[in-house]
């Protein structure tokens, strides 16, 4: 039996664990992260990564080898890339930099067949398992179990999110602290008033609308506060932060050697 989907576990209210990859485009490191436990899956970074349609259906084929799901970043920039992204095999797509409800309308309906959206149809992808579900399944299943988040970066977003969050097509909101403190002039500030507001904002917006939402978390602090506010998604480390860290540690451990 699959393991429940980060959407299904998300919506039982479940904590769930996600990891991100993208700068490291091979399907170790997300074995590798899976080997770890704790994670429940991944989102790949196609906004910053550029990661390829075919580096998606390796990432997502390395997902269901692991028993984890997975979702891609990605720019709000055209509708066929938001297709492709759910064919090659991803469990669901996230909007990067949505500043407006108008624009969290329009990545939904990318995202989501007729009458709810206006992506085409085309069977032969993996989530109509190429071709083996009967058109109508395929439909109704991808619209009813895809998972669509929309990043929440700036004040406009911040602003927006109480009505981002009641379109029925959004099933979270994720926020990006690095994005969103730089935009409300306390770049890096992870623990500053001012973004914990924005954040506080975000979380009654999902609270007032039955919806859940996520963050990058870049220390445990900042972790438990957001849980606190209720938060349900918490993305911990990506591939070169565990690379970076990994190499410190290793150094550290032969330090002698390194002249430490």
């Amino acid at each position: 039996m699959p393991n429940p989907t980060l959407k299904t576990r998300l919506a039982a209210g479940e904590l769930v664990r996600v990891f991100c990859a993208g700068r490291i485009p091979h399907p170790l490191v997300i074995e590798m992260f899976a080997l770890a436990g704790g994670y429940d899956g991944f989102w790949i970074d196609q906004e910053h990564a550029a990661v390829t349609y075919d580096q998606i259906v390796t990432f997502a084929l390395a997902a269901r080898a692991n028993s984890l799901d997975c979702f891609v970043r990605m720019a709000p920039t055209g509708y066929s890339q938001v297709t492709q992204n759910l064919e090659a095999g991803a469990g669901g797509v996230m909007a990067a930099q949505i500043h407006s409800l108008a624009e969290a309308e329009q990545f939904v309906r990318w995202a989501k067949f007729h009458p709810e959206g206006v992506r085409g149809i085309n069977t032969s992808g993996r989530d109509a398992d190429y071709t083996h579900k009967p058109p109508a399944q395929f439909v109704a299943g991808a619209n009813r179990e895809h998972l669509v988040a929309i990043q929440i970066e700036s004040p406009a977003a911040v602003a927006a999110a109480d009505k981002i969050a009641a379109l029925s097509g959004v099933d979270m909101l994720f926020v990006g602290p690095a994005d969103l403190s730089l935009t409300l002039g306390v770049v890096g500030q992870f623990h500053h008033e001012r973004l914990w507001e924005a954040i506080a904002q975000v979380g009654t917006a999902c609270r007032n609308q039955g919806k859940t939402w996520g963050a990058v978390v870049p220390d445990d602090k900042f972790a438990a506060r957001a849980v606190e506010h209720g938060c349900r998604m918490l993305s911990i480390g990506n591939d070169i932060l565990a690379l970076r860290r990994g190499v410190e540690a290793l150094k550290q451990s032969f330090g002698q050697h390194f002249g430490t």
